[in-house]
């Protein structure tokens, strides 16, 4: 399991994104990217730029997968991941907030990473 944080890039005011660029991090033209730790990336069997499907864990029962993001190794600390919103809203249950102020907890939401299922296969 690993926690993903929901992050905005350079182009981007709350969920306005102007353009498909983030120079802070050096992702161009897309933003179905998802940072991570190069060990937790090698403890999985992923190579860099490999398609990854992402997967929620909740209480809930529902399935919550976001397909096709290019992994990409970041200096971040081991257990966490990060990617961009709102491409990765669809993993946030709504049930998971913080218990004092009942936001949304987009910083850190269990997943699990995974080479891409192919499509005929169950993918997204």
């Amino acid at each position: 399991m690993l926690r993903l944080a929901t992050i905005r890039s350079h182009d981007q005011y709350n969920t306005t994104i102007y353009s498909m660029n983030d120079r802070y991090r050096g992702v161009y033209g897309t933003r179905t990217v998802v940072f991570m730790n190069k060990d937790d990336m090698a403890a999985r069997g992923i190579a860099p730029r490999t398609l990854v499907d992402i997967e929620a864990l909740s209480d809930d029962a529902v399935e919550r997968r976001v397909c096709g993001f290019v992994a990409l190794p970041y200096d971040i600390p081991q257990g966490s991941i990060a990617a961009y919103y709102p491409e990765t809203n669809p993993l946030l249950a709504l049930a998971h907030h913080d218990a004092k102020s009942g936001t949304p907890a987009a910083k850190s939401i269990p997943v699990i990473v995974r080479p891409m299922a192919a499509q005929a296969a169950g993918g997204c």
